[in-house]
């Protein structure tokens, strides 16, 4: 028997807000526990939740390049339960119109583009975080209160490589977006798969299960391809899949059951009180979306215009911070060939060998832009470039300034370099011999020779075009 894998994904996404979805509290990674905490985030009595402002327009711009229908009103809803990563006894959360709903997303996969359906996303507080160990928890409040969008996928993935594939292109869309670093290993985008099996060729579901929590892209397709060897096993032996929350180990490379499902549980949803519904204008939102920053589809069809090859522009693309670099650097009207093998090739060794960011860099783009106009402009060559590049790295002087204190301005004056040729050719009359008797490396040693006389300064193709005339006239 043949199955086929239904596959949806649960995706919550923390926005870098500055402050917390319905509090002032500082939104952090890293800082001590329990300190990044206000009397609203902890639920004391009396205290009213505010929404922040940057998070509906976040949820917008990510809404709109999911190609969602965006609502104009924000309701708020309680989500009821008792349990200790959340004070309140509820989570505050959009259940029934949520700010995005009937998207879309398209992803490129080994077996061609697929369209894969995006049922809603919605606005939340994400929950605190808990420490287990084998007779107590800790809990740290720092988390409990950080905006979240959650978005839901309709079950139209297939396979691993399709789910890893959809989530690679949610982070490319929020981390361009400026929405949220896309960290997975910090828990600033995470990932829950509910996957079913069915027979070939069926249209009625199967028993779901739920994997939870998953921390990286490797991981999802990991977890739903062992996923998917497990449940056919079970079947093809006449078994049941139980409807189970399941978790991937990373050792063994298998999922581990975590708990048996029974009921749904009930959370009773209603209306936040403390909330009033909020109208969002037309132009509010319009807004939102015009000033969204440029996604990463956007800067390939802009590279691309710009003469980049498809190879240079992804590898542009596939970090946000190494796009921005490089789109600051062509303002200093620099070719974007040239920039782009500089940033791609010297900056990322410099990066990968010190394992920095490039935010860390201490070249600016603009800086590295500079030197490489005086490469375009011959007034140094390609190998000096890069002597003044690992001095620019270490001084933090700009490349103008450096060219004069190493002496390494080409020597590009017609006149000056003609004189010189003139003078190497007459010490040397054997190779104008030799090259008029088809011996062509005897232009060769003559450039080598007016290089000797420059100290490496005159400019490689100046001279050569130089030295063919002056050969040629005698």
């Amino acid at each position: 028997m043949e199955f086929e894998a239904v596959i949806g994904l649960e995706i919550h996404v923390e926005m870098k807000t500055k402050s917390k979805m319905f509090s002032s509290a500082p939104v952090t990674f890293g800082s001590d526990p329990n300190t990044q905490i206000n009397p609203i985030d902890m639920a004391f009595p009396g205290t009213l939740p505010q929404v922040n402002k940057q998070a509906v327009i976040n949820a917008i711009r990510v809404s709109h390049a999911l190609n969602m229908k965006i609502d104009n009103l924000v309701v708020f809803e309680r989500k009821n339960y008792f349990y200790s990563d959340l004070p309140k006894g509820y989570q505050i959360t959009q259940q029934f119109r949520p700010i995005g709903s009937d998207g879309y997303l398209t992803i490129q996969t080994s077996q061609g583009e697929k369209r894969i359906g995006i049922e809603r996303l919605h606005m939340e507080e994400d929950t605190c975080k808990q420490l287990h160990s084998w007779d107590f928890s800790l809990l740290d409040y720092n988390r409990a209160g950080i905006p979240l969008i959650e978005i839901v996928s309709l079950p139209e993935m297939r396979s691993g490589e399709e789910a890893a594939k959809y989530v690679e292109k949610i982070r490319s869309i929020v981390t361009f977006l400026d929405v949220s670093d896309g960290k997975m290993e910090e828990g600033s985008l995470r990932c829950d798969v509910n996957i079913s099996l069915r027979e070939k060729g069926s249209t009625k579901f199967g028993t779901k299960v739920e994997i939870k929590n998953l921390n990286s892209i490797n991981n999802i397709q990991k977890a739903i391809d062992f996923e998917i060897s497990r449940q056919s096993i079970i079947l093809e032996f006449g078994g049941h899949i139980e409807q189970e929350t399941r978790r991937f180990d990373e050792g063994s490379k298998e999922t581990v059951l975590m708990r048996v499902k029974t009921d749904a549980v009930d959370y009773k949803y209603f209306t936040d009180p403390n909330i009033a519904p909020i109208k969002l204008s037309k132009e509010f939102i319009e807004e939102a979306i015009k000033s969204s920053p440029e996604l990463a589809e956007s800067k390939l069809k802009r590279y691309k215009e710009l003469g980049l090859n498809e190879y240079d522009s992804s590898l542009l693309i596939a970090d946000k911070d190494i796009s921005n670099y490089f789109d600051s650097g062509l303002k200093s009207g620099c070719s974007a060939k040239l920039l782009a093998n500089w940033v791609i090739g010297d900056v990322q060794s410099c990066l990968n060998k010190d394992g920095e960011s490039i935010k860390a860099f201490p070249v600016s783009a603009l800086s590295l832009g500079k030197l490489i106009l005086l490469v375009e402009k011959n007034e140094v060559s390609n190998k000096q470039a890069r002597e003044v590049f690992a001095k620019m790295i270490e001084t933090g002087k700009e490349a103008n300034e450096l060219v004069k204190e190493m002496g390494l301005s080409q020597v590009s004056d017609t006149g000056e370099l003609l004189s010189i040729i003139k003078e190497v050719i007459d010490a040397n009359p054997q190779s104008v011999i030799d090259y008029k008797a088809g011996k062509d490396r005897a232009i060769g040693f003559i450039v080598g020779q007016v290089m000797k006389k420059t100290q490496g300064k005159a400019n490689p193709a100046l001279a050569n075009k130089l030295i063919l005339e002056e050969i040629n006239r005698r």
